[in-house]
């Protein structure tokens, strides 16, 4: 209240004139909400919020962990600070370190607390833009993110400024799907930073999944599970928490026992604010392409996307979509819906509806965005997978272009992760070529990114020059 009073009268920009650049200084997206001086103010606000306890429910681990702090008072600083410098020609988060460097010892703060203040303004998007945009399960992914953080300390003051920061971009923008994915990426960072990752193997870390899955499988013969465990490939075992292994082993049981070849699971979760759709079926080249088009058509929208596939030829993909209703059995219903629009598909009865094969115009607000398509193709990010990193203007059936276009480029897709930052998407996935190799040959990386971005703007170029893509094992 204190400084929205201050901004008011205009005391604040004059006592801080780093502040005073921008106020009411609109930011023209729409993704923020608010100008950069509302902004900052209200993200010191939900700081306060969470110290306090009042939203423990929106984001449980912040609550628990800002009591636990060396220091609160460097958390509110670079809360304060961290969008400073947004307008400047330069990278608002390397100008806004250097503006936190120039003011923190005007406001008393030592050398090692500026340093810290600095480093968070710095690094205040990173781990949003992992969480939702990386493979967790990926272990290079937690080590260079871990490289990066350094400290425990550290950790937990990024975290709770990331919530923050990002309850703070306007109503709705925070949900419980990204708080999972940030508790995630923390839970998965801590042990490498408190020297905890040594003590697991990767061997002791499957056979520690695979234990606990046969505990749970009491009313399974010794047969069944023994065969059952030897489906899975390693990552499967690494990266599964035991919750969704026991759902994934049932339902693959299930299909067994019918002698079927295809199965689904809807699971909805109001908490994070998404619904889980599993799709068992026989591994097929565009199977991703055929789940995001029978999303398009019914207007659902992927938020995540996790793929496995078995040593017998299943695959088991697992999709994650906002949830739309309040009532989680209409929510339930709706999955379900999709589900078997799915199961049609695959199974030849019904082709996906029309809307999903014309290019999709940019309707509504869109059309006052103007971003150019942008893609990336990066191989060290991943010490198993090239990855490309697609953004562009978001609209409806883009991820179903981008999958279809992916298969034409005969590329393996290990993972998917789906990120919207209001008119702007950026879509990652984690591929490799038909032998299982990452994609060194710099002509094929430059036509994988021109293929993609031509699909970011609806241009499907279906006339690959080799066989369609077989997904990883």
């Amino acid at each position: 209240k204190t400084l929205r009073k201050m901004n008011e009268a205009g005391v604040l920009g004059r006592f801080v004139p780093d502040f005073g650049k921008v106020v009411a200084m609109m930011q023209f997206n729409m993704y923020h909400h608010y100008t950069v001086d509302e902004h900052l103010i209200r993200s010191i606000g939900v700081l306060a919020q969470i110290e306090r306890g009042d939203s423990g429910e929106d984001h449980p681990l912040s609550s628990d962990l800002i009591s636990t702090l060396q220091s609160r008072k460097l958390l509110y600083v670079a809360m304060f600070l961290h969008d400073i410098a947004k307008g400047r020609p330069e990278d608002h988060s390397i100008a806004g370190a250097r503006v936190a460097r120039k003011l923190c010892p005007r406001f008393g703060l030592t050398s090692a607390e500026t340093d810290t203040v600095a480093w968070l303004i710095e690094h205040h998007l990173d781990m949003s833009t992992i969480a939702q945009s990386r493979d967790l399960s990926d272990r290079k992914t937690i080590t260079d993110f871990a490289n990066v953080v350094q400290s425990l300390e550290r950790l937990k003051l990024l975290l709770i400024l990331t919530v923050a920061d990002i309850r703070a971009v306007g109503p709705g923008v925070f949900n419980g799907w990204k708080g999972q994915l940030l508790r995630t990426l923390f839970y998965e960072c801590e042990p490498h930073l408190t020297g905890g990752h040594t003590k697991v193997s990767h061997r002791q870390a499957v056979d520690q999944a695979k234990e606990t899955l046969v505990s749970e499988l009491g009313h399974w013969s010794e047969e069944e599970r023994n065969a059952y465990v030897n489906r899975h490939y390693k990552a499967y075992w690494l990266r599964i928490d035991p919750q969704r292994a026991l759902a994934h082993a049932e339902l693959i049981r299930k299909v067994d026992q019918n002698d079927d070849k295809l199965a689904f699971d809807v699971t909805p979760h109001s908490f994070e604010g998404v619904t889980e759709i599993t799709v068992l079926a026989p591994d097929h080249p565009r199977l991703l392409s055929v789940i995001a088009g029978a999303c398009f058509a019914t207007g659902a929208n992927i938020v995540d996307a996790q793929i496995d596939t078995t040593t017998d030829g299943f695959a088991l993909d697992t999709i994650f979509i906002s949830h739309e209703l309040p009532d989680d059995a209409d929510e339930s219903r709706r999955g379900e819906r999709i589900a078997k629009l799915i199961g049609k598909t695959l199974r030849g009865e019904a082709p996906l509806p029309e809307t999903t094969i014309k290019k999709a115009s940019v309707k509504g607000r869109m059309k006052a965005f103007k971003i150019e398509a942008d893609v990336l193709v990066n191989n060290s990010w991943s010490d198993e997978y090239t990855v490309l990193e697609i953004s562009g203007l978001d609209r409806s059936g883009l991820l179903y272009d981008l999958t279809r276009s992916i298969a034409t480029l005969n590329l393996n897709i290990g993972s998917a992760h789906i990120s919207t930052f209001g008119e702007r998407v950026v879509d990652v996935f984690y591929v490799t070529d038909l032998t299982g190799q990452k994609i060194a040959n710099i002509g094929r990386q430059a036509i994988i990114r021109e293929r993609l971005a031509a699909a970011v703007g609806g241009e499907i170029d279906m006339s690959a020059s080799a066989p369609i893509a077989r997904r990883a094992s």
